[in-house]
């Protein structure tokens, strides 16, 4: 953690030239305020006891509160905070600040909504916001990253000992982050298979639902199978950068490489490993190998489940976004997501999406199947029934 900001004597000036800031015109009790404005609101069911209540409202303890805000202090205090005033006249702390944003992108809330909760105009909320974004993607990037060779093998331990699947090194999916566009940026392109407007999201998760690799930015128009290919996970994975540890003999004569499991959109591929398609010869052995395949699968599926409902600004339809902002808020996201896991806080039961991440898409088939990724996944296949 970052030390905190050194206080000055009294008549210092600031480094950047502004005059000393008077500690008493700080608005340091931000959350007593806050709980007392917005704890008996019609419609809201906000837990009594107060910790409970921080992580209601903001989706982090007040310890891993601490810590984002840590990350991002000297970020937020190294720019002049003028106009970052509530209406009592008070200077936003950075304590303040990150709450605004946090509880703009767990509500996903208008502006208004979120400004009226604290105290402060929607300009605020907006200006507040986008500068902890761009703070926590350049801070928090060490909290994803792809672990090093002793961490995967304990990843692969607990897939196998959890779901039967052995050297498994993670589970990938996609998910649409919905939008509307003004008429002049519409196209084709970003109109997906559902004709709605969406940018993708994919991520790569471990056994703990956290993102080991995420991929964002591409519209919602491209197939999975393009999106993939376009992603830095598959040139990694192609150059043997990762998912090149040590293979593990299944019997005699087989053994099967480190990989990751997608579902049938995705390419079957030597490094990931998709569904036998039984609609045509549904064997036992195949739907036995797809049960246990689609149990990890799901570790996937119920992460982004998670990641939309703690963080509502996803699920919810962004209206005209800046697309070229839009990838750093869902990175920002993916980060907080990580980062409460990493604290070793708990993700909420409560808030994941009730339905799929992704209500009304269904799996296109991707054909793509190349011979040595058939073998492996036979290998697997015979090496469950054993």
């Amino acid at each position: 953690m970052m030390a905190p900001p050194v206080k000055k004597r009294k008549g210092e000036k600031a480094k950047n030239g502004a005059p000393p800031l008077d500690p008493e015109a700080i608005d340091c009790d931000w959350w007593d305020t806050f709980f007392l404005r917005n704890s008996s609101l019609s419609g809201v069911t906000v837990p009594l006891d107060e910790d409970d209540a921080f992580k209601y409202f903001f989706r982090a303890s007040k310890t891993t509160f601490s810590y984002i805000c840590s990350l991002v202090r000297e970020d937020l205090i190294s720019r002049p905070p003028s106009g970052l005033i509530n209406i009592e006249g008070r200077l936003l702390s950075v304590e303040k600040q990150v709450a605004i944003a946090l509880r703009r992108l767990a509500s996903g809330d208008s502006q208004v909504s979120v400004g009226a909760a604290f105290g402060v105009g929607q300009s605020t909320v907006s200006q507040v916001t986008w500068r902890f974004i761009e703070a926590l993607e350049e801070r928090a990037k060490h909290h994803l990253r792809w672990p090093d060779s002793d961490r995967i093998e304990e990843i692969k331990s607990k897939f196998e000992g959890v779901y039967g699947l052995p050297n498994c090194c993670g589970a990938i999916d996609t998910t649409h982050i919905i939008m509307t566009l003004p008429a002049v940026q519409a196209s084709d392109d970003w109109c997906d298979q559902e004709k709605n407007y969406s940018m993708f999201l994919q991520g790569v998760f471990d056994h703990e639902m956290r993102f080991l690799n995420m991929v964002t930015g591409w519209p919602g128009g491209m197939t999975v199978s393009k999106l993939l290919n376009f992603s830095g996970f598959f040139k990694l994975c192609e150059s043997a950068q990762i998912l090149d540890g040590n293979a593990k003999t299944l019997f005699q004569g087989a053994e099967i490489r480190e990989y990751v499991v997608g579902g049938f959109s995705y390419p079957l591929l030597p490094w990931l490993i998709t569904p036998h398609d039984t609609r045509h010869d549904p064997s036992h052995p195949m739907l036995a190998f797809n049960d246990r395949h689609e149990k990890v699968r799901s570790v996937a599926a119920t992460a982004f489940a998670q990641l939309k409902g703690s963080w509502r600004i996803l699920s919810k339809v962004m209206w005209r976004p800046d697309r070229r902002k839009l990838p750093s808020i869902i990175l920002v996201c993916c980060l907080l997501h990580n980062i409460i896991i990493d604290c070793g806080d708990y993700l909420e039961e409560d808030v994941p999406l009730s339905c799929h991440h992704d209500v009304g898409y269904s799996e296109q088939y991707c054909k793509q199947s190349e011979p040595l990724g058939n073998e492996l996944r036979g290998y697997l296949t015979e090496y469950l029934q054993r």
